[in-house]
């Protein structure tokens, strides 16, 4: 199934994998498992990592080992198990390059009103995700979409600042955003984030991951976006919040099984 029908608003489809390229081993794992339940639960998936992430909040933080490596594992991914792939991009240089190896390019929350990227990333002719920043108010992604002019964009909600080392998620924003046509996806693991919470890195939630997600799909998302690791304690980045990847089936089966009791609702 190519990205195009993934996202035509007809199924719901789960966007998975490691924060970022920490190696092939992982990626290759991970993605093994997302094929698997895909194939078993006649879900769409998308595999996603990073090349890299220009966003930590130390300098001291692990960002990844290049573009290079990093694509070249992410094409690795994409030919093994035919799936499509996602990564953010952080510079309007990087857009045509990334363009080249994966199906969907993410601009970042902390990115999101950074015009030219926005435009840059659609111009390739890719779906861009663009995550809804956490400083932004929902009705805000409709002229941010725009800015796309391709109208190959998702939507991602991520959560909201709610004072210091926090964030909130208000469903509604979900329901606003799905409002402008794009298809609106819910990401269940930064939504638990709880920015900067460990003074050099960020601590979460992530025992909230699974019943966040079937809330959302319960209200009519369109996908969920989840980071999941072999051994989260283990991982370079976003170590507190992510997904275990032993958990990945138990999410299949519960947000399945709230899209069909809502779709008796």
């Amino acid at each position: 199934m190519n990205v195009d029908q993934i996202l035509d608003g007809k199924e719901l489809f789960i966007i998975a994998g490691p924060c970022v390229v920490e190696s092939e081993e992982i990626c290759l794992t991970v993605a093994d498992k997302v094929k698997e339940l895909s194939v078993k639960y006649k879900t769409p998936a998308v595999f996603k990592s990073s090349y890299a992430k220009a966003n930590r909040l130390s300098g001291e933080s692990f960002a990844g080992y290049g573009m290079e490596y990093g694509l070249e594992v992410l094409g690795k991914v994409r030919e093994k198990f035919d799936l499509p792939v996602l990564t953010d991009v952080h510079e309007t240089a990087e857009t045509r390059i990334a363009a080249e190896v994966v199906d969907i390019l993410q601009v970042p929350a902390f990115l999101s009103r950074q015009t030219e990227l926005v435009r840059q990333a659609a111009a390739t002719g890719k779906w861009v995700n663009i995550k809804k920043g956490q400083f932004l108010a929902p009705e805000d992604m409709d002229k941010i979409a725009a800015k796309a002019k391709s109208g190959k964009v998702i939507l991602t909600e991520r959560g909201s600042s709610f004072g210091y080392h926090n964030l909130v998620v208000d469903f509604r924003s979900l329901l606003i955003m799905r409002r402008f046509g794009y298809p609106v996806v819910f990401d269940a693991t930064h939504s638990l984030q709880l920015p900067g919470g460990m003074g050099d890195f960020s601590s979460g939630q992530p025992e909230f991951i699974i019943p966040f997600a079937k809330a959302a799909v319960s209200i009519g998302v369109n996908g969920l976006f989840i980071e999941t690791h072999p051994e989260p304690a283990k991982a370079l980045s976003d170590s507190a919040t992510m997904l275990p990847l032993d958990r990945l089936e138990t999410l299949f089966k519960e947000v399945l099984t709230s899209k069909e009791s809502a779709r008796q609702d």
